[in-house]
């Protein structure tokens, strides 16, 4: 029970007389004998003794028209529609008549009524004591003094299209009803002066249900507004109690007689009767009686006006205003400040809890609530109410800047009050990063592990922070299980690895934890931190990479990681290298090139370093089966070059011999004076390249050893193939003082008895030609003096006997004329000779072309200041043989004086051949 001293008294309505339009604006006056009243359609109605009804319109020009004959009792203006129900006498005696007008349809110049009928219930007439009508015009009740309730239902408007029945009886006189309509379901409300019932008029035969065995007087009774539910109010003298349809409500000790009770705008509105009225009329009957006006907010628990009037008939409500009239006739208007006007009385007073009240009542936005709670904020922070400030404050988020807030909770060091409101910025998702990290600082000082916690492991729909911003500061507070809770939980997958490998030292986690990431951001992160945990964990580590580069459980088709890009990681781990670049080898045929480079490069430096001879041996032949894998092909210079890096000399041999460097391998040899092993290379390569030999012969010329083993073999391959001219033997070999006459006298007696064949061969062909020639000469001139007889038979063509038109030819070869059109290239050559005509003719231009050639560079060469340009570009145009070159010596070997001049001595014997 709500007690009435509790309550706040306000003055939120301002009370003036109405005043007729007019300079002098006199006070309206209302006619005398006026009894019942009503409001609504734009207009105030009165019902007076003499049976008229009134009608007061805003422009307070008034109208009446004659209803009954005797006197209006009772009247109910519906809200939605322009019906005006009217209780009334028209006869002498207990005769109260219900009339139905339609205020918009005229019958000369009254209103039209539409229904009438007597008010009796049953066959004894009894007088009317209230009445209402719905809103939907299907249901109209009245209530009688006698106890009785008519209901009529259909269309009140017209009587063949409703039905009337008596829906209670009983001894106590109806003083009160009215219709709730809830949804679909309707209910009436019918209060006497001994009970309070309801009835629900949606359900067959109207079951009902007493509320409360004690009811209320005359008038005392309305039916409140949705702000509160619809509820029945009965005022007694005691209290003031509120009614659901099923049970009795709430109550408010609101004393003093009752006369009138209305509800308006969410204000229950009591006229009683003034407590100092019965002394203030002792001994004076005539005075008017004092009553008192109160309007109560029942929802935020204040008066918000009061005052005392004389003689009050009824109060209305129209116009967005309240009116009271009063028994003189006159009407006091009562208007409504508006919402700001009342919240700056209430901030005066610093009344901040019944203004937020008020503003939510008052539905006023979240802007202005938003200011009236800081105002509220700032008030009980002046106060020292730190607390109550924070909750104030926490209202203001959305709309007040936080550091409004956070600065006044910085400066009184009120850290869990600063902790309150920056948990609730988070919890409505509009906090940033510095709100994130205040928060956090706030809980590692205030030592509350509980609510760090919390606020660290919210579910997923709960997280209203920059979960990266709280795992810095999580780090840099030393609370590194929460940061890797959060990092963990949220996918932070960078910030997880670098606290268990920079704080926690955990090596072995954070392998597993990528061990566990999809294929993708596991393969990023291995990248990213490879190297520390190769340093701490390498076995593992090589593991997980081989894993990565295999069989991962999660890579798709064709989705595994490149093992080159991994080599990085392995910088200061050469073992685990290998056993890795050795595995992806095994088991992935088709790995990248770099896999097989590093490996070569990696075996070469171990064979390089090796001092045991077996293991050097083992390292030998894996690097020599790598070379030989076929896999450097595509890379054979780089492979060459790792292999002499290394010096493994093998290898540079093998690699030598599969790119056809010929002359590499023999300048080796030579320059290791492996006589044996130069023999062999000119042996097996001399086919393809036989300048070998040459340089082989050169070789052995410039030792002064005894090489006549050597070079015997030398010059039966030579004079075997014919590679060099007998003089140039002998001036070759004449630098070597160990090499006698007899080591060339065999070469030399084959070669003059080779070249005294040649001479007797050579002979015999120029007397060959002379006598081909001294007889071709005679055939000459004997054409030229001495007619030709052709005695050819056939065709030389066809073999077909000739028959006319044929062709003859001096050379002796006849055609017929068909054959000869059908084959001959030009009329005047013959088409058996022509084939070997034109190889002489071209021959004979060749030789042409290379005369003029050698003349034009002899003739440049003459008239140039720089014969060396003209050589070159002579070269560039390909005009001689290209040189060949051996390449420089090996890395760690140094070049003597001999080799020097081998090197010119082959270079020599290169361009005299060329």
């Amino acid at each position: 029970m709500a007690t009435l001293p509790q309550w706040r008294r306000l003055v939120f309505f301002e009370k003036e007389p109405v005043r007729l339009p007019g300079e002098d604006e006199q006070l309206l006056s209302l006619p005398p004998g006026l009894t019942v009243c009503d409001s609504g359609r734009g207009s105030l109605l009165f019902g007076d003794m003499t049976g008229q009804i009134w009608f007061l319109p805003r422009s307070l020009q008034l109208t009446s028209f004659q209803a009954y004959k005797l006197r209006v009792t009772h009247l109910h203006q519906l809200k939605q529609h322009s019906i005006l129900v009217s209780v009334g006498e028209d006869e002498d005696g207990i005769n109260p008549v219900v009339k139905v007008w339609n205020l918009e349809k005229r019958d000369g110049s009254t209103p039209l009524c539409t229904r009438i009928f007597p008010a009796i219930p049953g066959n004894k007439p009894t007088v009317v004591s209230c009445i209402t009508v719905h809103e939907n015009l299907n249901f109209m009740a009245i209530g009688f003094t006698d106890g009785s309730v008519v209901l009529t239902k259909g269309d009140i408007t017209r009587d063949r299209h409703s039905k009337t029945q008596i829906l209670q009886e009983g001894n106590d006189p109806i003083t009160g009803m009215a219709f709730r309509q809830s949804g679909k379901t309707t209910h009436l409300f019918v209060v006497t002066t001994g009970s309070v019932r309801s009835y629900d008029l949606t359900q067959k035969d109207y079951p009902y249900t007493d509320l409360d065995n004690h009811g209320c007087g005359l008038r005392c009774s309305t039916l409140s507004d949705p702000s509160q539910d619809l509820q029945f109010v009965v005022a007694r003298n005691d209290c003031v109690y509120l009614y659901q349809p099923d049970e009795r409500g709430p109550c408010f000790a609101f004393e003093g007689q009752k006369l009138i009770v209305h509800w308006y705008r969410g204000y229950l509105i009591i006229v009683s009767r003034d407590r100092s009225e019965f002394a203030v009329r002792a001994g004076n009957d005539n005075m008017p009686e004092r009553q008192t006006l109160t309007l109560y907010d029942l929802g935020n628990k204040l008066i918000a006006f009061s005052c005392i009037l004389a003689d009050v008939v009824d109060v209305l409500t129209e116009w967005g205003s309240l009116y009271v009239l009063t028994r003189d006739g006159f009407l006091h208007a009562l208007h409504e400040k508006d919402t700001q006007t009342k919240l700056e009385m209430l901030f005066k007073k610093n009344l901040f809890v019944l203004a937020i009240s008020l503003a939510k009542s008052q539905h006023l936005d979240s802007d202005g609530l938003s200011e009236i709670s800081r105002q509220y904020g700032d008030h009980l922070y002046s106060k020292g109410d730190h607390d109550g400030a924070i909750q104030q404050y926490i209202r203001t988020i959305g709309k007040l800047e936080p550091s409004y807030v956070i600065r006044k909770f910085l400066d009184a060091q009120r850290i869990h009050n600063l902790t309150a409101y920056l948990q609730a910025l988070h919890l409505q998702s509009l906090a940033n990063a510095d709100h994130t990290t205040l928060l956090l600082n706030c809980y590692t000082k205030l030592k509350d592990s509980a609510r760090l916690e919390e606020f660290v492991k919210a579910s997923e729909g709960e997280v209203h922070f920059d979960v990266e911003i709280a795992i810095k500061v999580l780090r840099q507070a030393g609370y590194h299980s929460h940061a890797l809770y959060l990092a963990e939980k949220h996918a932070h997958h960078e910030w997880y690895l670098k606290i268990q490998l920079e704080d926690i030292k955990n090596f072995n986690e954070a392998l597993r934890y990528i061990g566990r990431l999809p294929f993708a951001q596991a393969e990023s992160n291995i990248k990213c931190y490879g190297k520390t945990l190769m340093h701490h964990v390498p076995n593992e580590t090589t593991q997980l990479l081989n894993s990565l580069c295999t069989d991962f459980p999660q890579p798709t088709e064709g989705n595994k990681c490149n093992p080159e890009e991994f080599i990085p990681i392995f910088a200061n781990n050469p073992c685990e290298l290998k056993i890795f670049l050795e595995h992806m080898t095994r088991v992935q045929n088709d790995s990248p090139q770099g896999v097989y480079d590093t490996l070569l490069e990696l075996r070469l430096q171990n064979w390089a370093h090796e001092r045991d001879p077996q293991v050097k041996k083992q390292l030998h032949d894996d690097a020599i089966s790598l070379l030989k894998s076929g896999r450097f092909k595509n890379v054979f210079d780089k492979a060459l070059v790792l292999c002499q890096m290394h010096n493994f000399q093998n290898g540079v041999l093998y690699l030598y011999e599969q790119g056809k460097l010929f002359q590499q391998i023999m300048h080796y040899h030579m320059q290791n004076d492996q006589y044996q092993e130069v023999i062999q290379a000119c042996e097996r390569y001399g086919e393809q390249e036989s300048c070998l030999w040459e340089q082989a012969l050169s070789y052995f010329a410039r030792k002064e050893e005894d090489c006549k083993e050597h070079i015997a073999t030398v010059l039966g391959h030579i004079e075997s193939r014919n590679l060099m001219p007998p003089l140039l033997v002998v001036q070759t070999l004449a630098h070597n003082s160990t090499a006698t006459l007899s080591v060339i006298r065999e070469y030399l007696i084959n070669k003059m008895q080779k070249l005294s064949q040649k001479t007797e061969e050579d002979e015999k062909t120029v007397r060959q030609y002379r006598e081909d020639t001294a007889r071709i000469r005679k055939e000459i001139q004997e054409l030229r003096t001495s007619p030709k007889i052709f005695q050819k038979t056939k065709c030389s063509i066809c073999s077909s006997g000739l028959e006319l038109p044929s062709v003859h030819f001096l050379c002796g070869h006849s055609f017929h004329q068909h054959c000869f059109e059908s084959y001959a290239e030009s009329d005047s050559e013959c088409p058996t000779c022509s084939p070997e005509n034109h190889k002489v003719l071209d021959m004979i231009q060749a030789q042409e072309e290379k005369k003029d050639l050698y003349e034009h560079f002899q003739h440049q060469m003459k008239c140039s200041s720089d014969g060396f340009s003209v050589i070159a570009d002579y070269f560039g145009r390909g005009v001689f043989n290209k040189l060949t070159l051996i390449t420089d010596t090996p890395a760690g070997k140094v070049s003597t004086s001999k080799d020097a001049g081998l090197q010119r001595e082959l270079l020599i014997n290169t361009k005299r051949y060329a």
